[in-house]
């Protein structure tokens, strides 16, 4: 019996996302894609989901695409609309989140698997981190947004290295790219990830989805424009629980205890 190729689940406000393809590298089909999409939407409609975890099982985090779904596609055209219509609104329902999204990525990652690596608001890594890019040897163009998270973290110059030439592109340098945010010994990654998003799961919530929205949209808004919702965060904010609780935490020299309102 077939496994499910994405598994979901919430516990004290931490929702885990894992990718559960490893005989496959976890490789994307149409499948992968509508269970991960009905995953995504599970969790962006719990409003007890404080931060979200993105995993993977097997040798690989995500390989990309399933080249032997493809090749045996009858028409490619409509197999790949099928798929990317279902996998980007996903992508689209991840970028909007309100919470904290973490993901923690282990071996190699190629093709779409580069988009849903580093969708994440903060990226783990293992040592065995490998980003190839992969399409143009196949003749084909990025998905799941991953010219898009590319150009955002590395830069232009280096997004378009990495998926003109399809090099393997180590832990190392991917960290010096700015592509991960962290890496770590492959025996370190998962509990190294377990406590940053418990860590994530008990801070001021409300303050992180202001945060998010204040950092994600400055490239569209002048400086005026962004001082002006600056302001109006800032004054929202102090009318939550979780502001009254870490101005009293942080006159007694205490540690707040957030509720995420």
């Amino acid at each position: 019996m077939k496994s499910e190729p994405v598994l979901c689940s919430i516990q004290n406000g931490i929702a885990t996302l894992t990718l559960n393809g490893p005989d496959t590298g976890n490789a994307i089909d149409l499948s992968f894609a509508s269970a991960f999409s009905e995953a995504v939407e599970h969790i962006a409609g719990n409003p007890s989901v404080r931060v979200l975890l993105i995993n993977g099982k097997g040798r690989a985090f995500c390989v990309g695409g399933d080249i032997a779904a493809m090749s045996r596609s009858e028409n490619l055209p409509d197999f790949l609309n099928a798929l990317l219509t279902t996998l980007h609104s996903a992508a689209r329902r991840i970028a909007a989140l309100p919470v904290p999204v973490v993901c923690a990525i282990h071996g190699p990652v190629g093709g779409g698997g580069i988009g849903i690596a580093l969708c994440g608001d903060i990226v783990l890594a293992s040592e065995s981190v490998k980003i190839r890019g992969g399409y143009s040897a196949i003749g084909l163009s990025p998905d799941f947004g991953a010219s898009w998270w590319l150009t955002k973290r590395a830069g232009p110059a280096r997004a378009k290295r990495i998926l003109l030439l399809n090099e393997a592109i180590d832990a190392a340098k991917c960290l010096e790219y700015g592509l991960l945010d962290a890496v770590y010994p492959d025996q370190e990654l998962a509990a190294e990830a377990a406590s940053l998003t418990n860590r994530l799961a008990s801070g001021a919530t409300q303050s992180f989805q202001k945060i998010k929205q204040l950092v994600d949209g400055v490239a569209g808004r002048s400086l005026e424009e962004h001082l002006d919702l600056e302001a109006r965060y800032m004054i929202a904010s102090s009318s939550t629980i979780d502001a009254s609780e870490g101005l009293r935490a942080f006159l007694r020299k205490a540690t707040p205890v957030f509720q995420g309102r």
